[in-house]
């Protein structure tokens, strides 16, 4: 596993980090006394920025706010949006619903009055990628239903929606950045049990999707798990989301914000950008 983390954080050190007004290293509070990192990123000096709270890919095992700077840093620059990149702690070490707690717990305390952000905690969005993606979603979920915040946005780069291989997993692009056993080894070493699959917390394409926020998905044509996020927005859609879906012909899973890597990806952070900084310009009615 620790070989798997340092390929995985080795593959983006050599990027160039895109500058950026100030970033500001921060220690959230989690439920159960722990603390763990979180990186925010601000793209002006304004007092009053909106904020979007981010999670990285990984599988649920890998990545962090390091390997995601060039990412994060990237988003906050597109959408004029204050990012504020989570560190939740991962599988095997913490399994499923330590992230999920993790997520709710860090956009909890990015609101609060009493942790004092230089941000807007009336304009307020989630994002993430891949298994981050997960997370946003099921955080979107947990707030429509708690009520302890009020969504702008979520920002689902290329999802997991589901753990179900068999609806989620395009074979045609076997091996194109991931395998389907690749797949199924993050979910064993992140679920507690086989069973916790069907929780709606991991399994979002499944859960009751009214009342979630304004949606924006983005979408890798040559990426195997392609159908699960092309799912999500058709159930979404069908339980009255108001939902855009950017896809990107020839482009790969993990390729948001590498536009050092692949040019194509600008267009993909701009509209991504754009739609945030629409979110958080426009007049909440909820």
């Amino acid at each position: 596993m620790e070989t798997a983390r340092q390929n995985f954080e080795d593959t983006f050190r050599a990027l160039a980090k895109p500058e950026i007004h100030r970033t500001i290293d921060v220690a959230i509070p989690t439920r159960d006394g722990e603390r763990i990192r979180g990186r925010l990123y601000l793209p002006s000096g304004d007092a009053a920025l909106p904020l979007t709270v981010y999670f990285h890919g990984g599988g649920w095992l890998l990545g962090s706010i390091d390997s995601h700077d060039v990412t994060t840093r990237r988003l906050a620059n597109a959408s004029g949006s204050a990012v504020l990149s989570v560190d939740y702690r991962r599988g095997p070490d913490y399994r499923f619903p330590t992230a999920v707690y993790d997520a709710v717990d860090a956009l909890e305390w990015a609101v609060s009055a009493e942790t004092q952000l230089p941000v807007d905690c009336s304009r307020v969005a989630v994002a993430g990628d891949s298994a981050g993606g997960n997370l946003a979603a099921a955080l979107s979920l947990h707030v429509r239903d708690t009520g302890s915040v009020l969504l702008r946005h979520q920002l689902l780069v290329y999802p997991v929606t589901t753990c179900d291989l068999d609806r989620g997993f395009d074979d045609e692009y076997q091996a194109i950045m991931l395998e389907r056993d690749e797949m199924q080894w993050h979910q064993d070493n992140y679920l507690p049990t086989p069973e916790f699959a069907d929780d709606p917390r991991v399994d979002v394409l499944s859960a009751d999707l009214t009342g979630l926020p304004e949606t924006t998905i983005i979408l890798a044509e040559c990426d195997p798990i392609r159908p699960q996020g092309e799912l999500y927005a058709e159930a979404a859609q069908a339980a009255g989301v108001e939902l855009e879906v950017h896809r990107t012909p020839g482009m790969v899973h993990g390729f948001f914000g590498l536009d050092e890597v692949f040019p194509a990806a600008t267009s993909a952070m701009e509209f991504a950008g754009a739609r945030l900084a629409r979110a958080f310009d426009s007049e909440l009615i909820r």
